[in-house]
């Protein structure tokens, strides 16, 4: 549970701010004061009235209002009584689909592969992704998500896109037996994946990573290819894994699980962070937590999608690294984090019949240190410790949603929403503040996606005719 921390004068630095008022004050480039500050630390300590300082792109200091007579900076934010927190990191995406949102929901039982699938094939381009990409970055950007990780399509696009607004990322092309939109042969994303890699395999934003799109979809030989390839750059490997029931079946499996056929390939790293598990077992978790293989959590695209509910509890008590997604714009409808968090608590809830799991301290940790830890990131991001990347969101608390604040972890996960985030912070930049994009154009940005809605409208709706007909 949550530890409070008073008359910390520089909390994670270990050095008191008193008797420092008549020396000269150090310099540095952002202060953020008269916030409760939620650390995200190893104790979960929580600090009243705090501040954060930040020089350049890191967190140097934070504590509370001792700090000020020791630094100054030219832009202090006043956070007003609001909650201070790290960036949320949402590890489970398909971004660019956030240009299809809303399309495909007239009841089509085969969704992925009746519309999903044929949608993509007739629409997707560079253009689209790119744009697409831009509006989905905003979208996270204005609710409070600073990092995400994506499976798709053309990743060099969207590394631009996602770079133009300012978030963090680590970017998967997807690898997949057939040809697609940017690999016009079966597994041409394999190429186009290391050229990406050795693209901006040293950007301080961008992780590129391959993303192999399930093992029922990638052959075997290709999936130790890309284990191999994956060591040999030192790069997260993305993927699907048992998000529907029958996937063992469609691999023609006897007498073993997913997770094993995986497991004998050797393809299970700590590098590999897979998407959705519902359909693991208690044998596969135990192998999941030998191998140190990510899992992220995605309760709201898997319950609108009727797939099921994963063990997220067991994961968590059992030690396995998990983080919380939202699957595709398609999948979830929304790409924030924050009826993710409500639905993360309440499914498990209802899974185990236990209202006492899945607190809410434990889920807010799973949206920002779970999904850093997920990543293999949390050196550098997840919590607010002095020496750790500026990814930072200031959520406001005076909104009638957020009033009575009692419990902040609380408020976060069910009361707020994204339009209570009132500034989003990134790498030590000010991407977002008092709801005011600062990046990118918003008005451009809806005139690009409108256009690209009204492209889509009637070859979308004659789609989902013909999907629906096929049920």
């Amino acid at each position: 549970m949550l530890k409070r921390v008073k008359n910390l004068a520089i909390f994670g630095v270990g050095l008191l701010a008193v008797g420092c008022t008549m020396q000269p004050k150090e310099s540095a480039s952002i202060i953020i004061k008269n916030g409760t500050i939620l650390t995200i630390d190893a104790k979960n300590n929580v600090i009243p009235n705090g501040v954060v300082v930040i020089d350049n792109n890191k967190i140097v200091a934070l504590g509370d209002e001792a700090l000020l007579s020791r630094y100054r900076a030219k832009k202090v934010i006043d956070a007003r009584n609001g909650i201070v927190m790290p960036g949320m990191i949402n590890t489970h995406q398909h971004l660019p689909m956030i240009a299809f949102r809303g399309l495909g929901e007239e009841g089509i039982k085969n969704r992925l592969f009746a519309y999903f699938f044929p949608l993509e094939g007739e629409k997707l381009s560079r253009d689209l992704i790119y744009k697409a990409t831009i509006h989905g970055t905003i979208d996270m950007a204005m609710a409070g998500v600073t990092t995400y990780a994506d499976m798709y399509y053309h990743m060099d696009e969207m590394a631009k896109a996602t770079k133009a607004v300012g978030l963090r990322a680590v970017l998967g092309e997807t690898i997949i037996k057939f040809p697609v939109v940017d690999a016009k042969t079966p597994y041409g994303g394999l190429d186009y994946a290391v050229s990406f890699i050795n693209e901006y395999k040293n950007d301080e934003l961008i992780t590129p990573a391959f993303a192999p799109h399930a093992p029922y979809t990638v052959s075997k030989e290709k999936l130790r290819e890309i284990t191999q390839l994956s060591g040999k750059y030192n790069v997260p490997v993305l993927m699907h894994m048992a998000e529907f029931e029958d996937e063992a079946k469609r691999l023609k499996l006897k007498n073993k699980t997913e997770v094993q056929y995986m497991d004998e390939l050797g393809v299970l790293t700590p590098r590999t962070l897979v998407g959705h598990g519902i359909y693991f077992s208690d044998k596969d978790l135990d192998i999941l937590k030998k191998r140190d293989v990510a899992v992220s959590y995605n309760p709201m695209a898997n319950a609108k999608g009727a797939t099921g509910i994963a063990k997220a509890y067991p994961m968590l008590q059992k030690g396995i690294r998990v983080g919380l997604g939202t699957d595709g714009p398609m999948s979830s409808n929304q790409v924030d984090l924050f009826r993710t968090l409500s639905y993360a608590s309440s499914m498990q809830r209802l899974k185990y019949n236990d209202r006492t799991i899945m607190t809410p301290d434990q889920v807010v940790r799973m949206a920002t240190m779970g999904g850093a830890e997920a990543l293999n990131m949390a050196d550098k991001i997840g919590s607010l410790e002095a020496g750790k990347l500026a990814d930072i969101i200031i959520v406001e608390t005076e909104s009638a949603n957020m009033i009575p604040n009692y419990d902040p972890f609380a408020t976060l996960v069910f009361q707020a929403n994204p339009a209570n985030v009132a500034t989003t912070i990134v790498n030590g930049k000010v991407i977002m503040e008092d709801r005011q994009l600062k990046t990118y154009d918003m008005d451009k940005n809806k005139r690009q996606i409108r256009e690209i809605e009204k492209d889509i409208a009637s070859f979308a709706k004659e789609l989902a005719k013909k999907a629906k007909a096929m049920n």
